[in-house]
């Protein structure tokens, strides 16, 4: 068994155990924090582990065992890799004792070298089955059912339940199912996830990679739409990846880890990560699955608010994302003025005075003339500007016929205006902005309502919150009279930044649509997704 991963700071580490835990660790201590965890040797004692491993004549056991039974395959046309969609992919059935004779054949014939083993198993399989299968390489045995209690009739290989144990941490959880997994030649699953818990415990022979990815890794592997099958599935083939098409598969590598499995150990992986699995040639494996703690204590009645509740969870975190460039954070502009969290502005004369820079205060006084002239710049691109009160703008009156377009922008790289707020360190900002209402207050409300961008008017109103941590009540209230008294509609001007804050959150929302819904994909199934899409997406949603 050995692990590797990306470099990524804040990615949750796959844990490591020798020993196995009783059911009271596994419950308090492990499966609470939805991480995955390796278990080694912890499946050493079961009966299949002696009897199924194909080197020691545990095919003919299988055979005697379960041969007269039959079994659902996948067949698929692009082996060695098996797709969950079943566009990609046929079910059918065999009788178990012929998938038993693949393998048998493989063990036997592999040596020869795989074109001399190609051929012959084409040959065989032409005769027998009259090109039903191409290559037995084409068949993989996943998820055979050993137990189901939602749908006993469904339950193939009841007769191997005897060979596996309950591993004693999962003694006190409500299996739902109980699979074998088997392959004759080497084969992958394809990236997805599962909506249930799973212990993943190899029998015989070596899953050579299984790649995790946790659930904040989905934007980056793009998932398949949650309207049809295989929703859980990503679209992406990691071996080529079309990076035209998948930009941001780029960076699915930073969030992955790798670790191989031998006999003998277990997986837990957590409901919600993706995992990819590659498997050795007769590779032998038993998985559990149960639903988690959470999903079975959520109520119907509450699933409007909890995902109303996740929803606003991913778009602050895609926000925090978008408006992160730490190549920034050390050039913000201070001005003169202190911004430690303890710092008091004296409120009152003082304050009114600040409306005036000095010449003393470059920064912001460079600050302030470069936003004058970007806000020129926007409204009347043609005419020269110089940073004088003379040079105010009119925003009353204005000809209609030239009406100023207000940028769509949502970029923080593409957008001055916002950048430049950004820079700005929230007292700086403030005299900048006191400066701009006494100096220039036509132009402070063109900023606002003709210039501001959606992801301007999110940086400004970031920045009031910051600022209203450094300064006293009265001061905040004599800041935003003054800021607001330029305006001749006040509830316009609060109106602009609202609207532009919703809109930047709706374009977040868009931008990570793919995750949000993969996050919420197994609700929204459940309750249908034409009802809930509606009032979760667009039913007024508010800046809380």
């Amino acid at each position: 068994m050995s692990l590797s991963s990306s470099s990524a700071a804040s990615l949750p580490r796959m844990r490591m155990f020798d020993k196995i835990p009783s059911a009271e660790e596994f419950i308090s201590e492990i499966e609470p924090l939805n991480v995955p965890a390796v278990f080694s040797g912890c499946i050493k004692n079961w009966k299949a582990f002696s009897q199924w491993n194909p080197s020691n004549g545990g095919l003919d056991y299988l055979q005697e065992k379960a041969g007269s039974s039959t079994v659902e395959a996948m067949l698929s046309q692009q082996a060695p890799v098996f797709y969950g969609d079943i566009r990609s992919h046929e079910r059918v059935s065999l009788p178990f004792s012929t998938f038993i004779g693949y393998c048998k054949d493989n063990l036997c014939d592999r040596c020869d070298g795989e074109d001399s083993f190609l051929e012959s198993k084409k040959h065989t399989l032409t005769e027998s089955h009259t090109g039903q299968f191409e290559f037995p390489e084409q068949i993989y045995l996943a998820q055979v059912p050993i137990l189901n209690i939602e749908c006993t009739e469904k339950v193939q290989l009841e007769c191997l339940r005897e060979d596996v144990e309950m591993p004693p941490f999962l003694e006190s959880k409500t299996i739902s199912s109980i699979n074998l997994w088997m392959n004759s030649a080497q084969s992958r699953s394809s990236t997805h996830y599962d909506p249930h818990h799973n212990l993943l415990c190899i029998v015989s022979g070596c899953k050579q990679a299984v790649v995790l990815w946790p659930p904040s890794a989905c934007p980056f592997l793009y998932p398949r739409p949650i309207y049809g099958e295989a929703s859980n599935h990503s679209t992406l083939d990691l071996d080529e990846p079309n990076f035209c098409a998948h930009p941001r598969a780029e960076h699915s590598d930073e969030y992955s880890q790798k670790i191989i499995l031998h006999g003998g150990d277990a997986l837990f992986i957590p409901e919600g990560w993706y995992h990819q699995v590659d498997s050795e040639t007769l590779t032998i494996a038993v998985n559990f699955w149960w639903r988690s703690d959470m999903m079975s204590g959520l109520s119907d009645h509450m699933d409007s608010y909890y995902l109303r509740r996740i929803l606003r969870r991913l778009i602050d975190k895609e926000m925090n994302q978008l408006l992160h460039l730490p190549s920034l954070v050390d050039d913000k502009i201070d001005g003169n003025q202190s911004d430690q969290p303890n710092t008091r502005v004296p409120g009152g004369v003082q304050l009114r005075q600040m409306s005036v820079l000095h010449e003393t205060d470059q920064l912001a006084v460079s600050a302030l003339q470069k936003l004058v002239s970007l806000v020129h710049e926007r409204v009347n691109p043609n005419q020269p500007v110089n940073s004088t009160p003379a040079n105010n703008l009119a925003v009353e009156g204005k000809d209609e016929s030239n009406e100023i377009m207000k940028p769509d922008l949502f970029n923080l790289k593409d957008d001055p205006v916002a950048l430049l707020l950004w820079t700005l360190q929230p007292l700086a900002l403030r005299c900048v902005l006191l400066a701009m209402a006494h100096n220039f207050p036509r132009t402070l409300e063109a900023l606002i309502l003709l210039v501001l961008s959606p992801v301007g008017a999110e940086v400004l109103t970031r920045k009031f919150e910051e600022m209203d941590q450094l300064i006293g009540e009265e001061d905040r209230s004599q800041f935003f009279q003054i800021f607001y008294g330029v305006f001749d509609n006040q509830i316009a001007a609060m109106d602009a930044l609202l609207n532009g804050k919703e809109s930047f959150a709706r374009q977040v929302r868009d931008y990570g649509e793919v995750s949000f819904t993969a996050v919420l994909s197994s609700r929204l199934k459940r309750k249908g997704m034409k009802k809930w899409s509606g009032f979760i997406f667009d039913s007024g949603w508010k800046k809380k």
